[in-house]
């Protein structure tokens, strides 16, 4: 059995990545599926990015966070969510920043900088990177992943992949995408608070949410 040290799980990103990495099964053979997918997905980027925002602002849960200011963005800002479309100028700018995201998972070194890199992607969208205003609840995040997921699968199909090949890259970026669902979840358990203690010990609580101690 192999011995994990899950104090440094918590400090060191490198670490960690490369135990998730172990763990999941996220090897060589991914990395090559992942560059093999560049011709296929890389001119299909800019539909991605667009099927994404299209979702993104269909809700207000996931719009809101695109009234505020978002960092590094200079322009004029949206007054109210009457205001999100495709192409507001800072609704640009995220897209842009997304584009760049994926473009990044296509071609990025998957070493210990790949860590860093991912932990700021999931940082970015809490109050401890860029705009303190900003600050995605979890469940939104994980829809936004889980959305992501599904039009990189249907895109892949579309661009003509089947079988084994379309198989094999498929599940090299389901790994990758829990990856990044780690480095961004570990910032939203780092906030969360202690559960309440009923006499000295832990509230238990049904899978209804009910107490039951």
């Amino acid at each position: 059995m192999k011995r994990i040290d899950e104090q440094r799980l918590e400090s060191d990103l490198a670490y960690r990545f490369q135990y998730l990495q172990e763990f999941i099964g996220f090897g060589p053979e991914d990395v090559q599926a992942i560059r093999a997918a560049i011709p296929h997905l890389a001119p299909r980027i800019g539909k991605i990015v667009e099927a994404t925002y299209e979702k993104l602002l269909a809700y207000d849960a996931t719009a809101r966070h695109f009234l505020p200011r978002q960092h590094g963005y200079e322009g004029e800002t949206p007054g109210s969510l009457d205001e999100l479309s495709q192409d507001h100028a800072q609704i640009r700018f995220r897209k842009e920043h997304l584009q760049r995201y994926l473009m990044n998972l296509l071609g990025h070194s998957y070493n210990e900088k790949i860590a860093v890199y991912l932990d700021m992607v999931g940082k970015m969208h809490t109050p401890k990177a860029g705009n303190p205003q900003i600050d995605v609840p979890l469940v939104q995040m994980n829809a936004l992943m889980g959305l992501l997921s599904d039009i990189l699968w249907q895109h892949l199909a579309e661009a003509g992949l089947q079988g084994e090949e379309l198989l094999r890259i498929g599940r090299a970026f389901n790994k990758l995408l829990w990856l990044q669902n780690d480095f961004i979840t570990r910032h939203y358990a780092q906030a969360a608070e202690p559960p309440a203690e009923h006499n000295g010990q832990p509230a238990r609580f049904s899978l209804a949410g009910d107490r039951v101690s």
